[in-house]
């Protein structure tokens, strides 16, 4: 068995596909500044390691999962969001270990180490809330 202390943080990856998509992951991402001390990762036009599609990425501690995750189900705008823990594991936690908020989308499992790695940490927020969830 596995423990839950294993879990460093939590990524959320946010993606889109058009400019229309686009503007829908802008709304998302606003959303999120505006309530959750997290770290907002670069927006990226076009596909990046495992991830087919253009997308911005959501690092955050296990304190904000249980108020962050249901407010990425309720406000997704349709998008599909790939929702996975950070362990020493990460081909396990982005494959198999993951949740998906939207339609499931293909990973390159290729772009995932084989080997165990150091466990990534949210890092230090770089949002300033100023809504409640």
């Amino acid at each position: 068995m596995r423990r839950i202390g294993e879990i460093a943080s939590y990524h959320a990856h946010v993606y889109f596909d058009g400019e229309s998509q686009a503007e829908a992951a802008r709304l998302v991402r606003e959303g999120i500044a505006d309530r959750f001390a997290v770290r907002l990762g670069t927006w990226r036009e076009k596909p990046v390691g495992p991830h087919a599609r253009a997308m911005f990425q959501i690092a955050f501690g296990p304190d904000q999962f249980a108020n962050l995750v249901p407010w990425l189900m309720l406000n997704h705008h349709g998008l599909s969001i790939l929702v996975h823990p950070n362990t020493a594991d990460q081909r396990r936690d982005h494959l198999a270990d993951a949740l998906w908020i939207g339609a499931p989308l293909p990973l390159d499992e290729a772009a995932l180490p084989a080997d165990e790695t150091e466990p990534e940490a949210a890092g230090a927020p770089n949002t300033a809330p100023s809504r409640a969830p």
